[in-house]
């Protein structure tokens, strides 16, 4: 399970090694390197797609109840890098996106885009939004989202595998969410919303991707723009889940493919963005997450579909026991910083 879900229910190098991230040929077969001069022409296409590079993002400030905004403007003097990708939850009825949102992607020297994490069933079930019983809110959000303009990311009830109930006509089976999340998008786009770029955000943990059902939480390639990831690492050795970038892309069902294998393996034309990472450990622990961090850039290369990276930062998860922050020691912040000033990252919103 991810940090991240625990905390909503129960969470190389220098630039000059700053190597191109190739595009699977399929896909993108426009890709050129990353680095140098030609940084400069890494810019994203109409669904978001860099045509070289990676995006850079974050989520900043959990459970502080200071304005995500103002937290992330925080954390990007602190990491060194703009947040290219910034990353906000809501649920159910709440107005969104907000005028701090609008106004963080109209920041013409600091240009952003919005990835909206939106639970749509809060109060309900995925069979009722399936079924149409929330095709108002749906609506609601259609008028706003056109009214805004933008082209943003949409997540849709990110981490869906610890709400699955696999029982019959529970409302929350791993086929509802599946229709739930295709009906959200297939109305919106009848409603006239050219400008959300869907996300489907997985857990990839090793208990879910076990589950018989796991297989059928996919809506379809036709309503899926991009497959999510979110998950962490434990930079405390013999902790949960201790290892580094690769370890929270290759978790694996007994017997089956890591995440990151079965999704291009079994979606090759989606890229991949991992939704939500970070390294962790216990609070009041002295812990350097430098090996977690410097290893990010070196799997990147290997990994030619992941086109964004999002951090979620937080200095105490909801149990109080987990610190997720970049700068939870020297060593951490440097090692990050380095990460942050790679010229893979300079991708220019289009």
């Amino acid at each position: 399970m991810t940090v991240r879900k625990l905390i909503l229910s129960v969470a190389a190098t220098l630039a000059g090694l700053g190597a191109a991230v190739a595009a699977p040929a399929a896909a993108h077969a426009d890709a050129v390197p990353a680095t140098g001069p030609a940084a400069a022409r890494c810019v994203t296409g109409a669904k978001l797609v860099p045509s070289c590079g990676v995006l850079w993002g974050a989520a900043a400030g959990g459970f502080t109840g200071a304005p995500r905004d103002a937290e992330l403007k925080t954390w990007e003097k602190k990491s060194g890098r703009t947040a290219t990708i910034f990353h906000t939850y809501h649920k159910g009825d709440e107005v969104f996106p907000t005028a701090a949102e609008v106004a963080m992607t109209r920041d013409a020297a600091h240009p952003r885009v919005l990835l909206l994490n939106w639970r749509v069933e809060y109060g309900s079930n995925w069979s009722a939004v399936a079924a149409g019983r929330m095709d108002k809110r749906i609506d609601a959000f259609a008028a706003r989202a056109k009214a805004y303009g933008q082209k943003f990311f949409l997540v849709l009830n990110h981490e869906p595998e610890d709400d699955v109930k696999p029982a019959a006509k529970s409302g929350m089976t791993a086929k509802d969410f599946a229709a739930s999340f295709r009906h959200v998008i297939t109305r919106l786009r009848a409603g006239g919303v050219a400008n959300a770029v869907s996300v489907v955000a997985y857990m990839g943990n090793e208990r879910w991707m076990a589950q018989s059902w796991w297989k059928d939480l996919y809506p379809g390639d036709d309503v899926v723009d991009w497959v999510g990831l979110d998950s962490y690492v434990s930079a405390e050795q013999n902790y949960y889940h201790h290892g580094v970038f690769a370890d929270l892309l290759d978790r694996r069902a007994p017997g089956g493919d890591g995440f990151y294998k079965w999704a291009t393996t079994r979606h090759p034309s989606k890229p991949i963005m991992v939704a939500e990472w970070g390294a962790y450990h216990r609070i009041g622990r002295v812990v350097s997450k430098a090996a977690q961090f410097d290893s990010v850039r070196p799997e990147l290369a290997k990994r030619p579909a992941i086109k964004a990276i999002v951090y979620f930062d937080t200095k105490r998860d909801a149990f109080g026991d987990r610190d997720i922050s970049i700068d939870s020691s020297g060593a951490s912040l440097s090692a990050f910083r380095r990460l942050a000033a790679n010229p893979l990252f300079n991708v220019r919103l289009k």
